[in-house]
């Protein structure tokens, strides 16, 4: 994948294979323009499809996270190497909002949701709106103490168009999203966990620390199973159980057959440490 400093953000590769995407506009509280979205998508798509990605890892600069969509800023020049030609942000009309929704903003959290290779947000500071849905569409959420987490968009008779709804309700249920949405909520760190939105709360100085051991566990871990896996656990919320069977046995045909799946039996059988993903070392060395 191309790193380095683009529109909105910076993409450093890390080792074992951790992109670390870090949004790079605390001026404007990293707030999102329609091409940073659609830049975004595109390092994510260009992670999905290299083999020396194997963990993604969000965070922001400064005191936010990301405070939303920088509405502000859409006529502003950002620094940085775009990575996506401009296109019209839509929005002029009732049909040009759907289709800026559905094509430019709502295609950010597709893409960390569908991107098969894990995705951590390390939640730095203010996540409202575009920031928190983005957070909440990560499969792991690690935040800092002063972090705060909110959509908040009836203060502005808006709707939490960019599916935080649907991904609060997978989160917290129906009777917590509806206290949370309807009541405006900004809540802290702490209070985040304590709803279901976030995995764990750190120490704000040792953030970055914390994420990196863990995308790191994650990166050393077996990365066809784990990515099936995660692929697996999202397609189970929308089944019933015997389509869940019939699924993970599909996914279980490629696992029990791969060569991770005979390292992990032989360092259990010699009581050592798993070496996994050696087809991922042969590969980035060809």
């Amino acid at each position: 994948m191309k790193t380095g400093s683009f529109t909105g953000f910076d993409v450093e590769l890390r080792d074992p294979g951790i992109a670390w995407i870090k949004f790079n506009t605390p001026d404007r509280l990293n707030g999102f323009t329609h091409a940073i979205k659609r830049d975004l998508v595109e390092t994510i798509t260009q992670a999905q499809m290299d083999n020396a990605v194997r963990v993604l890892v969000f965070t922001g600069s400064g005191r936010a996270f990301c405070a939303g969509d920088d509405i502000s800023g859409q006529t502003k020049a950002i620094g940085g190497e775009p990575l996506m030609p401009p296109i019209p942000p839509g929005h002029d009309s009732d049909i040009g909002t759907y289709e800026a929704l559905r094509h430019l903003s709502q295609t950010l959290n597709l893409a960390v949701r569908n991107c098969d290779k894990i995705a951590i947000a390390a939640v730095n500071g203010v996540a409202i709106q575009t920031g928190m849905t983005l957070a909440l569409a990560c499969d792991f959420r690690v935040a800092a103490e002063s972090a705060k987490l909110g959509s908040a968009t009836l203060r502005f008779g808006l709707l939490p168009d960019e599916g935080g709804q649907y991904l609060c309700v997978q989160l917290m249920g129906v009777a917590k999203s509806m206290d949370f949405l309807v009541n405006k909520r900004i809540v802290s760190a702490a209070e985040a966990m304590d709803l279901g939105l976030v995995h764990e709360v750190v120490a704000d100085a040792g953030l970055e620390s914390r994420v990196m051991q863990m995308a790191t566990d994650i990166a050393n871990g077996p990365q066809v199973a784990t990515r099936l896996l995660k692929r697996s656990i999202y397609n189970a919320a929308d089944m019933i159980f015997e389509q869940s069977l019939d699924e993970i046995a599909a996914k279980t045909a490629i696992s029990d057959h791969h060569p991770d799946a005979k390292e992990g039996a032989a360092a259990f059988r010699d009581k050592r440490h798993p070496h996994f993903n050696q087809w991922l070392v042969t590969d980035n060395k060809s």
